[in-house]
């Protein structure tokens, strides 16, 4: 017979293992997408809404980027893009912050893909408010501008806002794609940051058709 303690390692070696599966191999949804229960409204009923709930510190959210851009390129003219920061943590807030920083400013094009960049390949931190006003002045923002902006309310507001948005939407990880406020798709949900943009195509082919 197995000893006491023999058991009770293999049995969490077991847990773990279980859990590896669920978590990174679990075959993805025969659909591709889940249902936003209850839906939710739109910003514009003449537009087919797409939401991307990331995390700059993500890298999940870093390797879905270039497919993302690439979609953006030709994504249909119906379609209304919005970039969601998730808020799941203090450093999450601080990261949704200094985006809504760089939209108030009107400079995201200019900071996100380096932001995700400097977090990601260069490896350094971007958490205090010195080092965001560092990289803000490197991308052409005065220090006075991004102090301003950046303790502002209404920038307070929408890292607020964000915290409770997740939830209306049942979000619980990043990268993940909101379609109309009515369907939700993830890589572990589609099978592949590919796949989650074949179902992207189909959702707003399946909504343009339903609006005419």
């Amino acid at each position: 017979m197995l000893k006491k303690w023999t058991r009770r390692r293999l049995f969490a070696l077991s847990l773990a293992i279980a859990g590896t599966f669920n978590t990174v191999y679990a075959a993805p949804e025969p659909a591709g997408y889940e249902l936003v229960s209850p839906a939710q409204p739109t910003h514009d009923v003449n537009k087919i809404e797409v939401i991307e709930f990331f995390w700059y510190g993500c890298p999940h959210c870093f390797d879905f980027e270039p497919t993302l851009a690439k979609w953006l390129k030709t994504m249909p003219k119906n379609v209304e893009f919005i970039r969601q920061p998730a808020v799941f943590s203090d450093l999450w807030g601080k990261h949704a912050k200094a985006y809504y920083t760089a939209e108030a400013l009107g400079v995201v094009d200019k900071i996100h893909a380096d932001f995700f960049n400097t977090l990601q390949v260069k490896k350094e931190h971007l958490e205090t408010e010195e080092q965001l006003s560092k990289f803000f002045v490197a991308h052409g923002v005065s220090a006075a501008d991004f102090k301003a902006t950046y303790n502002s309310f209404p920038v307070d507001m929408k890292v607020r806002q964000g915290a409770a948005t997740a939830a209306r939407y049942g979000v619980t990880g990043v990268p993940a794609i909101i379609i109309n406020g009515k369907y939700k798709t993830s890589g572990p949900v589609a099978g592949s940051h590919e796949k989650i943009i074949e179902v992207l195509d189909r959702l707003i082919a399946q909504e343009t058709a339903a609006q005419k």
